[in-house]
């Protein structure tokens, strides 16, 4: 797994200091949610979108490679993968998984492919 996927793509217009949380993010297909946390550490970085009632409160982890663009004008996100690929991936647990690398290596394996 590429260290890639945990960092912005230079042209998502994320900034150091850049504090997403409450942002709305748009998958390509429509809204998914609003960040509840983010990391903004060097290849370490990442958004948990709280998914509200679209999946019924399901809290997915993506990776800092899947924003495409950052609006701060208009506080939104939006991401480069489905709203089928995100309502599938593994479903973020914040009490086990912050520091479980087996978690981060099944999101490697989720996300590596394709987003």
């Amino acid at each position: 797994m590429s260290n890639d996927m945990w960092s912005y793509v230079p042209t998502a217009g994320h900034g150091p200091d850049s504090d997403l949380t409450g942002y709305k993010v748009e998958a390509t297909d429509g809204q998914i949610g609003k960040v509840d946390r983010h990391s903004n550490e060097v290849a370490d970085q990442y958004i948990v979108v709280d998914t509200g009632v679209w999946i019924f409160g399901k809290e997915v982890l993506l990776p800092a490679s899947t924003v495409t663009a950052i609006d701060n004008e208009e506080r939104r996100i939006l991401v480069s993968l489905t709203k089928e690929r995100i309502k599938n991936a593994p479903e973020f647990d914040k009490e086990k998984h912050l520091g479980d690398p087996a978690y981060r290596d099944q999101l490697g394996g989720y996300y590596g492919s394709g987003h």
